[in-house]
């Protein structure tokens, strides 16, 4: 039996990579992987890389409104992201932090 764990992060954050090669539109077709690497930057040069995990998914159900970024647990999807926005989700991600006494 897969033994339960509770996670070691305190932010998970999701950013879909999926690619669908232009037959359908798909969150790569916003330029995700550079998307996920500004974010592990971000991550990296704030010292949170302890509390902070980027993970890049594949296909989350919801194209239509990506590119996407998820935040987990605590259910924050970002939509229609661009390369603009990491600022802003990297903001946000030092609010949760302090919320939870992260930092």
């Amino acid at each position: 039996m897969a033994k339960q764990n509770e996670s070691p992060y305190a932010v998970h954050v999701f950013v879909c990579t999926n690619d669908r090669q232009g037959k359908r539109k798909s969150c790569a077709d916003g330029n995700t992987p550079l998307i996920k690497k500004a974010l592990k930057e971000g991550v990296a040069e704030r010292g949170w890389k302890r509390y902070v995990r980027i993970s890049q998914s594949g296909c989350l159900g919801l194209c239509a409104k990506g590119p996407n970024v998820i935040l987990y647990p605590q259910k924050i999807w970002f939509s229609e992201v661009r390369g603009g926005d990491v600022d802003d989700i990297l903001a946000k991600i030092g609010e949760i932090l302090g919320e939870t006494g992260a930092l």
